[in-house]
Protein backbone atom coordinates (compact mmCIF):
# COMPACT_ATOMS: atom_id res chain seq x y z
CA UNK A 1 0.00 0.00 0.00
CA UNK A 2 1.38 3.63 -0.24
CA UNK A 3 1.81 5.74 1.95
CA UNK A 4 -1.40 7.94 3.02
CA UNK A 5 1.50 10.55 4.57
CA UNK A 6 3.42 11.38 1.05
CA UNK A 7 -0.39 11.23 -1.18
CA UNK A 8 -1.46 14.78 -1.07
CA UNK A 9 -4.26 13.97 -2.69
CA UNK A 10 -5.59 12.11 0.29
CA UNK A 11 -4.58 14.51 2.86
CA UNK A 12 -6.43 17.09 0.94
CA UNK A 13 -9.98 14.96 0.51
CA UNK A 14 -9.52 14.18 4.23
CA UNK A 15 -9.35 18.06 5.18
CA UNK A 16 -12.51 18.41 2.66
CA UNK A 17 -14.71 15.93 4.57
CA UNK A 18 -13.84 17.33 7.64
CA UNK A 19 -14.49 21.38 6.78
CA UNK A 20 -17.95 19.61 5.73
CA UNK A 21 -18.74 18.04 8.82
CA UNK A 22 -17.39 21.39 10.92
CA UNK A 23 -19.94 23.38 8.29
CA UNK A 24 -22.84 21.27 9.21
CA UNK A 25 -22.41 21.45 12.99
CA UNK A 26 -23.16 25.13 13.23
CA UNK A 27 -26.40 23.97 12.36
CA UNK A 28 -26.80 20.95 13.54
CA UNK A 29 -26.19 19.71 16.95
CA UNK A 30 -25.41 16.14 17.08
CA UNK A 31 -26.18 13.47 14.44
CA UNK A 32 -22.43 13.11 12.84
CA UNK A 33 -23.75 9.61 11.90
CA UNK A 34 -26.43 10.91 9.86
CA UNK A 35 -24.04 14.12 8.12
CA UNK A 36 -21.51 11.16 7.73
CA UNK A 37 -23.58 8.90 5.79
CA UNK A 38 -24.78 11.73 3.49
CA UNK A 39 -21.23 12.63 3.04
CA UNK A 40 -20.94 9.24 2.20
CA UNK A 41 -23.53 8.91 -0.29
CA UNK A 42 -22.60 12.27 -2.39
CA UNK A 43 -18.87 10.89 -2.40
CA UNK A 44 -19.66 7.84 -3.50
CA UNK A 45 -22.34 8.82 -6.37
CA UNK A 46 -25.50 7.62 -4.56
CA UNK A 47 -28.67 8.58 -2.88
CA UNK A 48 -29.88 8.64 0.71
CA UNK A 49 -33.45 7.44 2.17
CA UNK A 50 -33.78 9.31 5.78
CA UNK A 51 -36.20 7.83 8.49
CA UNK A 52 -37.32 8.88 11.42
CA UNK A 53 -39.65 10.50 13.55
CA UNK A 54 -41.17 14.66 12.43
CA UNK A 55 -38.97 17.05 14.49
CA UNK A 56 -35.12 15.55 14.38
CA UNK A 57 -34.38 17.94 11.86
CA UNK A 58 -34.12 15.59 8.83
CA UNK A 59 -35.26 18.51 6.50
CA UNK A 60 -32.51 20.90 7.98
CA UNK A 61 -29.89 18.43 7.18
CA UNK A 62 -30.82 18.39 3.60
CA UNK A 63 -31.03 21.85 3.33
CA UNK A 64 -28.26 22.59 5.25
CA UNK A 65 -25.98 20.20 3.11
CA UNK A 66 -27.24 21.88 0.01
CA UNK A 67 -25.91 25.19 1.28
CA UNK A 68 -22.35 23.98 1.76
CA UNK A 69 -21.87 21.62 -1.78
CA UNK A 70 -23.28 24.69 -3.57
CA UNK A 71 -25.03 22.48 -5.75
CA UNK A 72 -28.66 23.33 -7.79
CA UNK A 73 -31.33 22.69 -5.53
CA UNK A 74 -34.76 21.73 -5.56
CA UNK A 75 -37.75 20.57 -2.74
CA UNK A 76 -40.84 18.41 -3.74
CA UNK A 77 -43.38 18.22 -1.05
CA UNK A 78 -44.85 14.64 -1.68
CA UNK A 79 -48.90 14.32 -1.49
CA UNK A 80 -51.16 12.09 -1.99
CA UNK A 81 -52.71 13.84 -4.72
CA UNK A 82 -48.80 14.40 -6.71
CA UNK A 83 -48.80 13.14 -10.45
CA UNK A 84 -45.59 11.57 -12.07
CA UNK A 85 -45.97 15.01 -14.40
CA UNK A 86 -45.35 17.08 -11.21
CA UNK A 87 -42.37 15.29 -10.97
CA UNK A 88 -40.83 14.90 -13.78
CA UNK A 89 -42.13 17.15 -16.22
CA UNK A 90 -44.76 16.71 -19.00
CA UNK A 91 -45.46 17.94 -23.10
CA UNK A 92 -47.33 21.37 -23.23
CA UNK A 93 -48.68 22.20 -26.85
CA UNK A 94 -47.71 25.67 -28.61
CA UNK A 95 -51.03 26.91 -30.24
CA UNK A 96 -49.02 29.55 -32.62
CA UNK A 97 -46.73 26.56 -34.01
CA UNK A 98 -48.49 23.61 -33.51
CA UNK A 99 -46.12 21.65 -31.93
CA UNK A 100 -45.70 20.18 -28.37
CA UNK A 101 -42.80 20.98 -26.01
CA UNK A 102 -41.23 19.46 -22.87
CA UNK A 103 -41.90 21.37 -20.06
CA UNK A 104 -39.05 19.72 -17.41
CA UNK A 105 -39.81 19.15 -13.81
CA UNK A 106 -38.10 19.77 -10.48
CA UNK A 107 -36.43 16.27 -11.01
CA UNK A 108 -34.06 18.39 -13.31
CA UNK A 109 -31.72 20.06 -10.58
CA UNK A 110 -28.24 18.68 -9.00
CA UNK A 111 -29.93 17.85 -5.55
CA UNK A 112 -33.49 17.21 -5.03
CA UNK A 113 -34.80 16.89 -1.60
CA UNK A 114 -37.57 14.70 -1.94
CA UNK A 115 -39.61 15.30 1.37
CA UNK A 116 -41.81 12.70 2.86
CA UNK A 117 -41.22 10.48 -0.43
CA UNK A 118 -44.19 7.72 1.17
CA UNK A 119 -47.03 9.88 1.21
CA UNK A 120 -47.15 10.02 -2.42
CA UNK A 121 -48.85 6.88 -4.33
CA UNK A 122 -46.87 4.45 -6.20
CA UNK A 123 -47.32 5.71 -9.93
CA UNK A 124 -45.40 8.54 -8.46
CA UNK A 125 -42.56 7.33 -6.65
CA UNK A 126 -41.88 4.90 -9.58
CA UNK A 127 -41.53 7.91 -11.47
CA UNK A 128 -38.17 8.48 -10.17
CA UNK A 129 -37.05 4.90 -10.73
CA UNK A 130 -35.00 6.15 -14.09
CA UNK A 131 -33.88 9.32 -12.70
CA UNK A 132 -32.36 7.25 -9.95
CA UNK A 133 -30.65 4.40 -11.73
CA UNK A 134 -29.91 5.63 -15.43
CA UNK A 135 -29.61 9.78 -14.46
CA UNK A 136 -32.08 10.71 -17.65
CA UNK A 137 -35.87 10.99 -17.79
CA UNK A 138 -38.14 10.06 -20.73
CA UNK A 139 -41.01 12.72 -21.48
CA UNK A 140 -43.17 11.67 -24.59
CA UNK A 141 -40.81 10.83 -27.00
CA UNK A 142 -37.19 11.81 -25.85
CA UNK A 143 -35.15 10.85 -23.60
CA UNK A 144 -33.39 14.05 -21.56
CA UNK A 145 -30.03 13.48 -19.40
CA UNK A 146 -29.82 14.55 -16.24
CA UNK A 147 -27.32 17.26 -14.74
CA UNK A 148 -24.13 16.00 -12.80
CA UNK A 149 -24.25 15.29 -10.29
CA UNK A 150 -27.79 13.92 -9.84
CA UNK A 151 -28.31 13.04 -5.61
CA UNK A 152 -31.77 12.59 -4.32
CA UNK A 153 -32.07 12.68 -1.04
CA UNK A 154 -35.53 11.48 0.37
CA UNK A 155 -37.19 11.63 3.74
CA UNK A 156 -39.98 9.37 5.60
CA UNK A 157 -41.91 9.07 8.62
CA UNK A 158 -41.85 5.19 9.93
CA UNK A 159 -44.74 5.94 12.37
CA UNK A 160 -47.72 7.26 9.88
CA UNK A 161 -49.54 4.64 8.46
CA UNK A 162 -52.64 6.93 7.34
CA UNK A 163 -52.07 8.55 4.12
CA UNK A 164 -48.88 6.95 3.46
CA UNK A 165 -47.81 4.37 0.51
CA UNK A 166 -45.16 1.61 1.69
CA UNK A 167 -42.10 2.39 -0.94
CA UNK A 168 -41.65 -0.93 -3.17
CA UNK A 169 -38.78 -3.13 -2.95
CA UNK A 170 -37.32 -1.62 -6.40
CA UNK A 171 -37.69 1.68 -5.12
CA UNK A 172 -36.19 1.06 -1.99
CA UNK A 173 -33.35 -0.65 -3.86
CA UNK A 174 -31.89 2.21 -5.56
CA UNK A 175 -30.86 3.78 -2.62
CA UNK A 176 -27.29 3.28 -1.63
CA UNK A 177 -28.20 3.99 2.15
CA UNK A 178 -31.09 4.04 4.02
CA UNK A 179 -30.43 6.07 7.41
CA UNK A 180 -32.06 6.01 10.92
CA UNK A 181 -32.50 9.73 12.11
CA UNK A 182 -32.24 8.77 16.16
CA UNK A 183 -33.21 11.28 19.13
CA UNK A 184 -30.77 13.79 20.09
CA UNK A 185 -29.14 12.84 23.57
CA UNK A 186 -30.29 15.10 26.51
CA UNK A 187 -27.39 17.30 26.38
CA UNK A 188 -27.63 17.51 22.67
CA UNK A 189 -31.11 18.43 23.38
CA UNK A 190 -30.19 21.05 26.27
CA UNK A 191 -28.08 22.86 22.84
CA UNK A 192 -30.53 22.67 20.53
CA UNK A 193 -33.01 24.55 23.06
CA UNK A 194 -30.80 27.13 24.35
CA UNK A 195 -29.82 27.94 20.40
CA UNK A 196 -33.32 29.32 20.00
CA UNK A 197 -32.42 30.72 16.50
CA UNK A 198 -33.62 29.34 13.29
CA UNK A 199 -30.92 27.51 11.97
CA UNK A 200 -31.00 27.87 8.09
CA UNK A 201 -30.32 31.73 9.33
CA UNK A 202 -26.65 30.93 10.40
CA UNK A 203 -23.91 31.59 7.60
CA UNK A 204 -22.39 28.57 6.53
CA UNK A 205 -19.29 28.09 3.62
CA UNK A 206 -19.45 25.96 0.47
CA UNK A 207 -17.28 23.10 0.28
CA UNK A 208 -17.99 21.44 -2.03
CA UNK A 209 -16.95 23.14 -5.38
CA UNK A 210 -17.22 21.03 -8.03
CA UNK A 211 -13.09 20.95 -8.46
CA UNK A 212 -13.48 19.48 -4.38
CA UNK A 213 -16.12 16.77 -5.22
CA UNK A 214 -13.58 15.91 -8.07
CA UNK A 215 -10.89 15.36 -5.81
CA UNK A 216 -13.04 13.32 -3.57
CA UNK A 217 -14.13 11.21 -6.47
CA UNK A 218 -10.46 10.78 -7.65
CA UNK A 219 -9.14 9.83 -4.39
CA UNK A 220 -11.95 7.46 -3.96
CA UNK A 221 -11.41 5.33 -7.06
CA UNK A 222 -7.41 5.21 -5.70
CA UNK A 223 -8.42 3.71 -2.50
CA UNK A 224 -7.31 -0.17 -2.54
CA UNK A 225 -9.97 -2.79 -1.37
CA UNK A 226 -8.88 -6.41 -0.94
CA UNK A 227 -10.04 -9.49 -2.63
CA UNK A 228 -10.34 -10.98 0.31
CA UNK A 229 -12.22 -8.04 1.58
CA UNK A 230 -14.48 -8.13 -1.57
CA UNK A 231 -14.92 -11.76 -0.74
CA UNK A 232 -16.01 -10.86 2.79
CA UNK A 233 -18.36 -8.26 1.14
CA UNK A 234 -20.29 -10.38 -1.31
CA UNK A 235 -20.31 -13.31 1.64
CA UNK A 236 -22.02 -10.51 3.81
CA UNK A 237 -24.60 -10.25 1.04
CA UNK A 238 -24.75 -13.47 -0.03
CA UNK A 239 -25.77 -14.68 3.42
CA UNK A 240 -29.05 -13.07 3.66
CA UNK A 241 -30.23 -14.99 0.55
CA UNK A 242 -32.47 -18.04 1.86
CA UNK A 243 -31.52 -19.75 -1.47
CA UNK A 244 -27.72 -19.34 -1.32
CA UNK A 245 -27.30 -22.26 0.90
CA UNK A 246 -28.86 -24.46 -1.96
CA UNK A 247 -26.19 -23.66 -4.57
CA UNK A 248 -22.50 -23.57 -4.47
CA UNK A 249 -21.61 -21.32 -1.89
CA UNK A 250 -18.36 -19.71 -0.92
CA UNK A 251 -16.43 -21.07 2.07
CA UNK A 252 -16.98 -17.85 4.21
CA UNK A 253 -20.98 -18.05 3.66
CA UNK A 254 -20.98 -21.87 4.51
CA UNK A 255 -19.06 -21.06 7.63
CA UNK A 256 -21.62 -18.49 8.92
CA UNK A 257 -24.38 -20.69 7.97
CA UNK A 258 -23.41 -23.44 9.85
CA UNK A 259 -22.58 -20.65 12.80
CA UNK A 260 -25.88 -19.24 12.45
CA UNK A 261 -27.81 -22.77 12.02
CA UNK A 262 -26.07 -23.82 15.21
CA UNK A 263 -27.05 -20.73 17.22
CA UNK A 264 -29.76 -18.85 15.98
CA UNK A 265 -31.57 -19.42 12.66
CA UNK A 266 -32.12 -15.86 11.72
CA UNK A 267 -32.42 -16.89 8.15
CA UNK A 268 -35.61 -17.65 8.54
CA UNK A 269 -36.46 -14.40 9.49
CA UNK A 270 -35.78 -13.24 5.70
CA UNK A 271 -38.35 -13.82 2.65
CA UNK A 272 -35.74 -12.33 0.08
CA UNK A 273 -32.16 -10.76 0.62
CA UNK A 274 -29.90 -8.33 -1.12
CA UNK A 275 -28.80 -8.43 -4.63
CA UNK A 276 -25.62 -7.94 -6.41
CA UNK A 277 -26.35 -4.07 -6.47
CA UNK A 278 -25.44 -4.44 -2.31
CA UNK A 279 -22.45 -5.58 -2.75
CA UNK A 280 -21.13 -3.20 -4.50
CA UNK A 281 -22.89 -0.65 -2.37
CA UNK A 282 -20.86 -1.90 0.53
CA UNK A 283 -17.92 -1.70 -1.20
CA UNK A 284 -18.02 1.72 -2.02
CA UNK A 285 -19.07 2.86 1.02
CA UNK A 286 -16.59 0.93 2.71
CA UNK A 287 -13.82 3.21 0.62
CA UNK A 288 -15.43 6.18 1.78
CA UNK A 289 -14.97 4.81 5.37
CA UNK A 290 -11.44 4.26 4.32
CA UNK A 291 -11.21 8.14 3.35
CA UNK A 292 -12.86 9.25 6.63
CA UNK A 293 -9.81 7.65 8.50
CA UNK A 294 -7.37 9.37 5.98
CA UNK A 295 -6.87 5.38 4.36
CA UNK A 296 -5.84 4.46 0.61
CA UNK A 297 -7.30 0.71 1.60
CA UNK A 298 -10.27 -0.50 3.00
CA UNK A 299 -10.36 -2.84 6.37
CA UNK A 300 -12.90 -5.04 7.47
CA UNK A 301 -14.41 -2.37 10.13
CA UNK A 302 -14.77 -0.08 7.29
CA UNK A 303 -17.48 -2.90 5.81
CA UNK A 304 -19.10 -3.37 9.15
CA UNK A 305 -19.37 0.53 9.50
CA UNK A 306 -20.90 0.18 6.62
CA UNK A 307 -23.37 -2.64 6.64
CA UNK A 308 -26.14 -1.45 8.64
CA UNK A 309 -27.07 1.60 6.58
CA UNK A 310 -26.19 -0.33 2.76
CA UNK A 311 -28.58 -3.45 3.82
CA UNK A 312 -31.21 -2.29 5.94
CA UNK A 313 -33.72 -1.31 3.12
CA UNK A 314 -32.83 -3.79 1.15
CA UNK A 315 -34.07 -7.10 3.05
CA UNK A 316 -37.58 -8.74 2.86
CA UNK A 317 -38.61 -9.58 6.48
CA UNK A 318 -40.99 -12.92 6.57
CA UNK A 319 -44.19 -12.75 8.42
CA UNK A 320 -42.59 -14.54 11.17
CA UNK A 321 -40.10 -11.68 11.51
CA UNK A 322 -42.92 -9.07 12.22
CA UNK A 323 -44.53 -11.73 14.43
CA UNK A 324 -41.34 -12.30 16.94
CA UNK A 325 -40.62 -8.42 16.53
CA UNK A 326 -37.24 -8.61 14.51
CA UNK A 327 -35.82 -6.14 12.55
CA UNK A 328 -33.57 -6.11 10.01
CA UNK A 329 -30.66 -4.28 12.11
CA UNK A 330 -30.93 -7.11 14.42
CA UNK A 331 -30.38 -9.42 11.71
CA UNK A 332 -27.45 -7.85 9.51
CA UNK A 333 -26.11 -7.27 13.50
CA UNK A 334 -26.05 -11.20 13.94
CA UNK A 335 -24.94 -12.02 10.58
CA UNK A 336 -22.18 -9.60 11.15
CA UNK A 337 -21.11 -11.28 14.39
CA UNK A 338 -21.27 -14.86 12.54
CA UNK A 339 -19.46 -14.06 9.48
CA UNK A 340 -15.98 -14.98 9.43
CA UNK A 341 -13.23 -11.49 9.31
CA UNK A 342 -10.49 -11.74 7.02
Amino acid sequence: MSDIKKNPLFLEVKDILDNAKKEMAKRIVGQEEVVEGVLTALVAGGHVLLEGVPGLAKTLIIKSFSDISGLDFKRIQFTPDLLPADLVGTLMYDQQNGQFYPRKGPVFTNLLLADEINRAPAKVQSALLEAMAEGQVTIGDTTHLLSEPFFVMATQNPIEQEGTYNLPEAELDRFLLKILVNYPSAEEEMKIVKNGKDPLKIPVNIVFTSENLEKCKAALSKVHCDDKIIEYIVSLVAVTRPETEKKSAPLRVSSATASIKKGDDILRYISFGASPRASIALCLCAKVQALFESRDFVLPEDVKKAALHVLRHRLVLSYEAAADGISADALISKILTYMPTP
